[in-house]
């Protein structure tokens, strides 16, 4: 077994080596490089547009946006993202879609991203867990005196709203879990695929020229042919994505690499959820895609069967990474769900 992993690495290598080497330019949207020229030569605004501030929670404090209804407010939205990753990079399309129907979207940043705390004495023998992070969701609620919120979960964020769900079942008006798993080690179910993920790392490579490269060019640069590979029917917005990223760079000192490793024990140290599924009382929708090499399809299908109220929409040929290619159909389901809870 050993001899084969070290095989498979020396092979990753010498792929991603000549990835690297072949590596051109991908193919960004017409006039991009004059729009991140422009956008990069003045102040960045129009990123938080909401009320925004700080929630307390035990040892950390919690950025946090609230952005308001278009019309009469349906409810309350809390969207928990995925790991390492800040809340500013929910898709503004998918954060309109939302407000547009009437729902106040609340968006924070996890322990480690963004402009909350980034954890700096945090070491594995003392590590935060999944309630932890939960238990900074219930503190964002609290500073703005919500009672009962919508949660929207996507990979790590899923496992934070079962947990949110778990503990504090009065504070949920219904789940929405997205690419997710009550317990990513559990293994009566397929791990991540090997190969395909190999195949979307040497994919990734040419990516990480820009990042190497640095500055806030290539950043920019890189998100944007990240989202282009994605695939999807929906144009890209240069420019909007362009803000966010250079906000981000700017008020927020970008990526937080420390974070990854973090949110990956707060996952290890945290027991199942399965055992704990059964007391989920609120309509919960489980979204997942079929070519997921992240987290297999079998873990949407068995998180769907083991929360009593929940049903499942499998998204066929979709990935782990969000948005999803058919996005018009995920926010019809969205809605629907939110809608009827």
């Amino acid at each position: 077994m050993r001899k084969w992993a070290v095989l498979a690495s020396a092979a990753l290598g010498l792929a991603g080596l000549a990835a690297l080497l072949a590596w051109r330019e991908p193919r960004l949207p017409p006039d991009a490089e004059r729009t991140i020229a422009r956008i990069r030569a003045g102040p960045v605004t129009g990123v938080v547009n909401g009320e925004s501030g700080y929630a307390q929670s035990d040892d950390a404090r919690i950025w946090y946006e609230s952005l308001p209804p278009v019309g009469a407010e349906k409810g309350v939205i809390l969207l928990n993202i995925a790991l390492g990753a800040n809340s500013l990079y929910w898709p503004p399309a998918f954060l309109r879609a939302l407000t547009a129907v009437g729902y106040r979207v609340i968006r924070y940043d996890q322990r480690g991203t963004g402009a909350s705390s980034w954890m700096t004495g945090w070491s594995r023998e003392y590590a935060y867990s999944l309630i932890d992070m939960a238990n900074d969701a219930i503190a964002v609620l609290d500073e703005l005196r919500i009672d009962r919120a919508h949660l929207i979960g996507l990979s790590l964020g899923g496992f934070v709203a079962q947990e949110v769900a778990i503990g504090h079942p009065e504070r949920v008006r219904s789940l929405t879990l997205m690419s997710t798993s009550a317990d990513p080690t559990d293994t009566a179910l397929p791990g991540p695929r090997t190969w395909p993920l190999i195949q979307s790392a040497i994919a990734a490579l040419p990516l990480l020229r820009y990042r190497f490269l640095g500055g806030e060019t290539n950043l920019v640069k890189e998100l944007l042919a990240g989202l282009i590979a994605q695939g999807g029917d929906e144009p890209i917005d240069v420019e909007e994505w362009t803000k966010i990223v250079l906000y981000d760079l700017r008020e927020r000192n970008g990526l937080n690499l420390r974070a990854l490793r973090q949110h990956q024990v707060a996952v290890a140290v945290t027991r199942s959820r399965y055992p704990l599924l059964g007391t989920i009382t609120a309509p919960t929708l489980v979204i997942h895609g079929t070519a997921d090499a992240f987290l297999p399809i079998e873990h949407g299908h068995r998180l769907a069967a083991a929360i009593p109220p929940a049903y499942g929409l499998w998204l066929e040929g979709a990935g782990h990474p969000f948005p999803y290619p058919d996005m018009p159909e995920v926010m019809a389901a969205i809605l629907s769900h939110l809608d009827g809870c």
